[in-house]
């Protein structure tokens, strides 16, 4: 593989912006070897261009020859002065190389090209202005990824000694004997030793920089209890260091050492318990404006809830601090990548002062990275593992899931099994020439219902499997924004093997109902048969809420999280999980009334002669009212609580889209009830007209984030992650159509050859088409937005939460 492919797949997706822009560096060596190959001289840069942002001066100072200006005794002082230059310039070439590289006042560093005089020596004067500016870019961004992380570290720091301490107030409360009096000798050690840490910090050198990266050193270290040997001899190796920079004398870090020193428990006196969870007694608390109980109970379960959050937390920080020395090391590894096409490109030797200055800078020398990963290492082996190091970066460093072969023959073997299903089926049909028999109408009517459920439920799975294709293959980092846990994600074709497994069981049984033979005597079908799509629908249920451990656990758990979350919506924090969901459910109106079919069917109705009173039933209208408008009252809620507890007025007209739909259902399913009725018919259209219009600007605009007339991709966006324009009209033109397909509700569209359930089927699997569309956009505006706020992680919550006042005097 090319490093240019190398390093694109390996880039955090979030900060793509913020690597080197290896392409356009690229394409200035390309226009290096366009001139050196004799092409046009009018496609040289100019001085004062764009690219040129230091203008001519900068030529003129780096130019070694100069024209002649006449023999007058100042000009003669001149052309000595610069005969001396031309000298030192020389003398320089010859030990530098054809660069000089410099550090500006801002810490910035600059490459003065020495040879800019020479044909074409404008286009590797660009070449290096470029490089400095992605360097000077890259070099920025990791110095202030790094200060972030040490803020971090910091506060792990601090919730470090909290859950020691806290740990130990509670094996302290829960032992006895000898074992209370170990752990209180165990502890008293351990804040000792905290305390000597932050004695550490406080008599720290007059070093500047370098005392303060020693005090915060020895306060990971000691949290550790016991460092590493290589942190060990970091640590004394950077005393060594600072001791001939100390100017205080022992006898003052001991006493300071003595006054920082805290009791045993103490620490725990500024201490609050953070509760970050979520519940519908915290909502009603909320809206009461009733205080959250923060005070300290020293119990086993709060124990493991902060060793839980820890835990998390300590696993993202990690996944942070590896992320970040993979950047470091890719845009090290791109610049000497691109010196030496250069160098073999022009025949010169720039890479060696290039690369010395890049291995001095603060990308290519600091080590806090790589000094924080091996502190957090050995913190969470003693703390979380055990001292288990296999289990515990087994923890911090999840081993990435391999593509088995047994599942893409599984999934390929299910596709199969589908295609010869339904050959098989319309066979069947034809032979048999069950379409004209005296039963079709009536197994339309009852049957059809049943097995259609399925047929949407694969679909949606299908449309889903092939977002997750699309947005791998353009880099949508759907995980992150879904807050699956890494590893545990599924991927297009695990998501391919559930739908196709589905399918292969639905058609089975279709293949079993299709007998529409009675019995003479009985006037009714075989029991069984007429259950199977009944048995189906119970035995995908289990599968979906059975708690062991197989068949995807992690992620059914996610979806009935999530599922719970959108039934109790406005009881729960909304987030873009349960949100996201929510709208998929929406596109499920029919799947949603065909379970109220299944219920109303096999409780009330006679299923051996496939006979049903549904239709007839008051309550089976109503709730045919309501059932369609569950999904739409859920993201309605979903929207006001977001728009109180956000304060966005956004979130009230989305909220109002939503209305505007559920009023124009109500409508559409009050005229199929009331056929023929033209007031009905009259509302049914003016309500869906004006919600149809409303949702579909609201999906440009605001899901999309398209139609944005300044953009440079005029009536799209700025960023976009398909290269072919075309693709997002196209999709905006489908979403138009397919958001439309409520018209033949209104209009009564009727073909001969389709049967009303038929129909009924096939507008309901447009919208689920729309849906899978949408899913793509949506997300990809999201990952957009993640971009460019360089947002590559998800906030965690901590389980402590120091007092304002310790806060100010830390």
């Amino acid at each position: 593989m090319k490093f240019g492919k190398e390093f694109s797949s390996q880039m955090v997706p979030e900060w793509q912006q913020a690597y080197m822009d290896y392409g356009s560096l690229k394409k200035s060596l390309k226009e290096i070897i366009g001139f050196k190959l004799g092409q046009p001289a009018d496609a040289l840069p100019t001085r004062g261009g764009a690219n040129n942002h230091h203008g001519g001066g900068l030529h003129r100072r780096m130019t070694l020859y100069k024209t002649f200006s006449g023999l007058l005794s100042i000009q003669g002082r001149q052309r000595r002065g610069h005969s001396h230059d031309v000298e030192e310039g020389l003398q320089m070439m010859a030990t530098t190389g054809p660069i000089l590289v410099e550090t500006n006042a801002d810490g910035s560093y600059e490459t003065t090209f020495l040879m800019v005089n020479e044909k074409g020596g404008e286009y590797e004067l660009v070449f290096f202005r470029r490089l400095d500016e992605e360097f000077n870019k890259v070099s920025k961004f990791y110095k202030e990824e790094v200060d972030k992380v040490s803020k971090e570290e910091k506060e792990l720091n601090k919730q470090m000694e909290a859950l020691i301490a806290f740990r130990a107030k509670v094996e302290n409360q829960e032992g006895s004997g000898w074992r209370l009096q170990e752990r209180g000798v165990e502890f008293t050690r351990l804040t000792s030793n905290i305390a000597t840490s932050a004695a550490a910090i406080y008599a720290s050198s007059p070093a500047g920089a370098k005392s303060k990266e020693v005090g915060s050193q020895a306060h990971m270290e000691t949290i550790e209890e016991g460092e590493s040997s290589r942190a060990g001899k970091l640590k004394d190796d950077e005393e060594a260091e600072d001791n001939g920079a100390r100017e205080e004398p022992d006898e003052v870090n001991k006493s300071r050492t003595r006054a920082a020193r805290p009791a045993p428990l103490d620490i725990l006196d500024g201490v609050r318990i953070n509760n970050t969870i979520e519940t519908p007694r915290s909502t009603f608390r909320g809206i009461l404006k009733v205080p959250k109980p923060t005070e300290l109970i020293y119990s086993r379960e709060n124990l493991k809830k902060a060793e839980q959050m820890l835990i998390e937390a300590f696993s993202v920080f990690y996944q942070k601090l590896r992320l970040l020395k993979s950047y470091s090391f890719l845009n090290v590894k791109a610049v000497s990548k691109i010196l030496k096409k250069y160098d073999k490109i022009t025949s010169r030797d720039a890479t060696k002062p290039y690369m010395k200055m890049v291995d001095s800078s603060y990308l290519g020398s600091s080590d806090e990275v790589v000094r924080l990963m091996e502190h957090v290492e050995a913190t969470f082996i003693k703390h979380f593992a055990n001292a288990n190091r296999t289990k515990g970066m087994n923890i911090l460093r999840p081993k990435a899931k391999r593509e088995r072969h047994r599942l893409t023959f599984s999934t390929g073997f299910s596709a199969g099994c589908i295609f010869s299903l339904i050959v098989a089926l319309a066979a069947i049909i034809r032979t048999r020439n069950l379409l004209q028999e005296e039963g079709q109408a009536q197994y339309m009517d009852t049957m059809f219902p049943l097995y259609s459920l399925f047929g949407f439920i694969v679909l949606h799975i299908i449309m889903f499997a092939g977002n997750i294709y699309y947005w791998r293959r353009y880099k949508v980092n759907y995980s992150f924004i879904f807050g699956f846990k890494e590893g545990t994600e599924l991927g297009y074709r695990q998501v391919l093997l559930v739908a196709f497994s589905t399918g292969v069981l639905a058609l089975l049984c279709v293949l079993a109902n299709l007998d529409m033979e009675v019995d003479p005597v009985t006037k009714d079908y075989q029991a069984f048969t007429e259950l199977l799509p009944l048995i189906l629908l119970l035995g995908i249920f289990a599968v979906l809420v059975m708690p062991f451990n197989f068949f995807y656990r992690s992620n059914r758990i996610f979806f009935l999280t999530c599922l719970f979350h959108c039934m109790a919506a406005p009881l729960y924090k909304v987030t873009l999980p349960d949100f996201f969901l929510g709208d998929q459910l929406t596109s499920q109106v029919q799947a949603l009334r065909s379970i109220e079919f299944y219920i109303c069917y096999y409780g009330w109705g006679d299923f051996r002669h496939r006979n049903n009173t549904c239709n007839k039933s008051g309550a089976y209208k109503g709730f045919f009212f309501i059932v369609a408008v569950i999904p739409y009252v859920s993201r309605l809620l979903q929207c006001l609580r977001r728009l109180f507890e956000e304060d966005n007025p956004e979130q009230g007209w989305n909220g109002l889209k939503y209305f505007l739909t559920i009023v124009a259902i109500c409508l559409r399913t009050a005229y199929s009830i009331q056929q023929g009725q033209i007031a009905w018919r009259v509302l049914a259209a003016i309500s869906s007209a004006a919600a149809a219009i409303f949702c579909t600007y609201w999906d440009f605009i605001h899901d999309w984030g398209l139609l944005k007339r300044t953009s440079k991709n005029r009536w799209l966006r700025d960023k976009l992650l398909i290269p072919q324009k075309k693709v997002y009209f196209i999709a905006m033109i489908l979403n138009v159509l397919l958001r439309f397909a409520w018209i033949q509700t209104v209009m009564d569209f009727n073909f001969s050859f389709m049967h009303k359930q038929t129909m009924v089927a096939v507008v309901a699997s447009l919208e689920i088409i729309r849906r899978g569309i949408w899913n793509f956009f949506r997300l990809e505006n999201e990952h957009l937005n993640n971009v460019g706020k360089y947002r590559a992680f998800k906030s965690v919550p901590l389980p402590f939460n120091y007092d304002k006042d310790e806060d100010k005097d830390d």
